[in-house]
């Protein structure tokens, strides 16, 4: 069996995921495309979060109502900070939402022979954050507009 703990040396991107079944996550994005901050569970993924890290938000739930995937790529602004105890930790962000015609659809995602190993796929159900490895960073990168 592989390991699936994340090494720092192999870390690409943190990956966040917003549901959209439990939130009007494309209306909020669409009012404010910035996102400053997202709720990650306790643990070690959490500690290993810092400033200057790549994340990358997903976007998730029902297929068919909206084109799921990769909706926005920033960075980690800070540590992420503990909330109550037993309650998730808030990671702050300086992500920008890309526009439409350049959101990378899951579809796209998962063809791409490169990235269709990638956590977010294999545990699409698992807590924030996930993450992407240095090479399926980098392939999604190729997905992307240019900087």
């Amino acid at each position: 069996m592989t390991d699936r703990r994340v090494h720092l040396d192999d870390l690409g991107a943190w990956l966040i995921k917003g549901n959209a079944d439990r939130a009007d996550l494309a209306g909020r994005l669409a009012r404010d495309p910035r996102v400053t901050g997202w709720c990650v569970r306790p643990g070690y993924r959490a500690r290993l979060m810092r400033a200057g890290q790549p994340v990358v938000l997903w976007a998730s739930g029902s297929r068919g109502r909206i084109a799921y995937g990769v909706w926005g790529v920033g960075l980690v602004a800070a540590a992420a900070v503990p909330g109550e105890p037993g309650a998730a930790w808030t990671v702050p962000l300086d992500l920008t939402v890309l526009d439409e015609a350049h959101r990378v659809p899951r579809e796209s995602f998962r063809g791409d022979t490169r990235l269709a190993g990638a956590e977010v796929l294999r545990q699409p159900q698992g807590a924030n954050p996930s993450f992407l490895t240095v090479a399926e960073f980098a392939a999604l990168r190729e997905h992307l507009p240019p900087r």
